[in-house]
């Protein structure tokens, strides 16, 4: 049975010495011991969950495909992701839409791939018959999704779903267009409060209830004011960048909610730290570059990451003096959990997946988007050197396709 070893296991419960031992693809054995292969000081992480990926495919598959998204995933230490139902023609709102994105994704795939449903007006009831197929849960919006395939929800009060709810919750009648093109006309036109009047509105739903790419301090917030059953995620791209170092023009950093101050960028980090937001995933929203031309007002408002998820986190983390057991809870288990997967995934157990990350947290990765796996360089994070390099990425077995336990 094969096995690998370092000083810097990242265990549930501490970092420590072991060797890690798997056979058919399945963690047998956690010891301190000799191992066929030992990486010494270099940190052996659980393989990391992405949760919230636009893969695009079918249907825009010049924008983002199966094979493109998952060689990234995988070079930037994820062995599962999640993808999101919308940005794919059809959207996967029913049953023949989510054969066709798993048509479209086999054979495809570097990575384990599972899938998020979709719910639009009038199609409230084919969430059984997806619950049925094994989607993780279903996604909603509460205003203007960006294509007209997913149009939004006038109400969520009706659904009743075993599985989780993921909002995009900004209040439209707080949202207004922007007055010109540029990034500070952009940033009012969607402004926090819009973010923390939706989520409150959330405050009455039953079950768990998930808000998706959380922005502000106040969203955050609104949040902690809110029931057990409400949670939230946020983005490296709010945790990294700051509204006043955003060039004029610069529309790869246009994203929906918007990159805003740098106050608010450490609001998220105070609740990813208290466990108000309880993971960050990287909301992957590509689209071919002709597409983030012009300016913030007409722009398509996506980031790529899913490849730099790791180490643009390690980067801020750091700097913050959260360590590597907060790392691992962020990107691995807790988005395993949300997506009803972590039977199998996001920790580093006897029984689980064998899907292993080998991270050097003192190394550097300079970005530089003609390198990046994904579809499309276009990436805000050019020329940035963030803290940590990818050794190696192991998935278990070979990729496919989860359904939710």
């Amino acid at each position: 049975m094969p096995s690998i070893r370092s000083s810097l296991v990242v265990l549930s419960d501490e970092v420590r010495p072991a060797s890690v031992t798997y056979e058919d693809g399945v963690i047998v054995e956690i010891e301190d011991g000799p191992a066929d292969f030992d990486f010494r000081d270099y940190v052996i992480l659980p393989g990391l969950v992405d949760s919230h990926v636009h893969v695009n495919e079918p249907g825009r598959t010049d924008w983002e495909g199966f094979a493109t998204a998952t060689r990234a995933a995988l070079a930037g230490g994820t062995t599962t992701i999640v993808d999101m139902p919308l940005n794919s023609i059809p959207p996967t709102v029913d049953l023949p839409a989510l054969e066709a994105k798993r048509r479209a994704a086999a054979g495809q795939i570097s990575t384990d791939v599972a899938f998020w449903g979709g719910v639009i007006p009038g199609s409230e009831a084919n969430a059984p018959a997806l619950e049925e197929a094994g989607v993780c849960g279903f996604k909603v919006f509460m205003t203007d999704s960006g294509v007209p395939e997913f149009p939004p929800m006038a109400s969520l009060d009706q659904l009743r779903l075993r599985t989780p709810l993921l909002v995009h919750a900004e209040a439209d009648d707080e949202l207004s267009e922007p007055v010109d093109g540029s990034y500070p006309s952009y940033l009012e036109s969607r402004p926090p409060a819009a973010e923390a009047s939706a989520i409150r509105r959330l405050y009455s739903l039953s079950g768990r209830v998930h808000v998706l790419h959380v922005s502000s301090a106040e969203g955050v917030a609104a949040i902690a004011e809110g029931p057990d059953t409400l949670t939230g995620e946020t983005c490296p791209h709010y945790l990294t960048f700051d509204e006043r170092e955003i060039p004029e023009g610069s529309t790869e950093f246009k994203c929906a909610p918007p990159i805003r101050g740098a106050e608010h960028r450490e609001a998220l980090w105070e609740g990813l730290g208290s466990g108000v937001l309880s993971m960050i995933v990287s909301d992957h929203s590509p689209s071919p570059p002709e597409l983030k031309l012009g300016d913030f007002s007409t722009a398509w408002g996506g980031i790529t990451s899913v490849q730099l998820r790791l180490v643009a986190t390690w980067t801020g983390a750091v700097e913050r003096g959260y360590g590597l057991s907060h790392l691992a809870g962020w990107l691995a288990l807790e988005p395993a959990r949300l997506a009803g997967l972590d039977d199998r995934k996001g920790s580093i157990e006897v029984g689980n997946d064998a899907d292993l990350v080998v991270f050097d947290p003192d190394g550097e990765t300079v970005v530089r988007g003609s390198q990046l796996h994904h579809r499309h360089p276009v990436t805000p994070y050019e020329r940035m050197r963030l803290r940590g390099r990818v050794i190696d990425t192991m998935l278990g077995s070979p990729a496919r396709m989860l359904t939710r336990s």
